[in-house]
């Protein structure tokens, strides 16, 4: 079995696989002097996700909302540590032309 993902360090190869701008907004966020722009955009970017159904607004938004939520709430951690360690893995065999092929079995 595969150690429990750390949240800070799946964040950390998260922020390398993004735009250099992403990026360092995402580095700004994560600073502790940021938790009064930090929770109220993790908020918005749930209700986003959550309204994704509307234009301009995507799935995409929730997943962000709950990582940038997850810096201050140590519950949410774990289980968006092993999503981002999941994503990680994705992008990763995508920047090396590694695909899955559709029709292997899943494993459990």
């Amino acid at each position: 079995m595969s150690p429990a993902p750390d949240f800070h360090d799946e964040l950390d190869r998260l922020q390398s696989h993004l735009p250099d701008w992403a990026a360092r907004n995402l580095h700004r966020l994560r600073q502790p002097r940021a938790v009064w722009v930090r929770v109220p955009a993790g908020i918005v970017f749930v209700g986003g996700g959550v309204l994704s159904f509307l234009p301009v607004l995507g799935i995409w938004m929730l997943p962000l909302g709950l990582a940038l939520l997850a810096v201050d709430v140590p519950p949410m951690r774990r289980p968006m540590a092993r999503a981002l360690r999941f994503a990680n893995g994705q992008f990763e065999k995508r920047k090396n032309g590694k695909r899955v092929k559709q029709d292997t079995p899943l494993r459990r």
